[in-house]
């Protein structure tokens, strides 16, 4: 059995690499390389799979929301992901090295039954990244 919960955060963010001239950022990001950055209404999905336990229930949703609120939300809602984040001092904030470091931060403090399956990001209404478990 499946279980996504959603949850939403506000974040701002710049798209660019150091070892790229002003005019390369420009090509490779287009606006996302706006000098004073620019923010998101993101919305993350975090699944879960598992057995469903005698309460039937593969875990409890607020252990999720808990886990979820202290690992993920706390840190980037309402931040500057490039400067508010360490991870982000040495690498492009993208929407997909944020998936892997939101599935890195879910790791460190997993405390549910069942396990994380996936990270989905939605960024825009058209730009969506999912992190799943086993894939590349």
């Amino acid at each position: 059995m499946k279980l996504t919960g959603r949850y939403r955060f506000v974040a701002a963010h710049r798209l660019d690499t150091p070892t790229l001239t002003p005019e390369q950022n420009r090509r490779l990001y287009g606006k996302c390389n706006n000098p004073y950055g620019h923010g998101h209404d993101y919305i993350v999905d975090i699944t879960i799979e598992g057995a469903v336990d005698s309460d039937g229930l593969i875990a409890s949703r607020e252990q999720m929301d808990a886990l979820v609120k202290n690992a993920v939300l706390q840190r980037v809602d309402h931040k500057n992901l490039n400067v508010d984040l360490a991870e982000f001092h040495s690498a492009v904030p993208t929407t997909e090295n944020l998936a892997t470091v939101i599935r890195a931060w879910l790791e460190e403090a997993w405390t549910l039954p069942a396990k994380l399956v996936a990270v989905r990001i939605s960024e825009t209404e058209r730009n969506t990244f999912i992190w799943e478990a086993g894939k590349v």
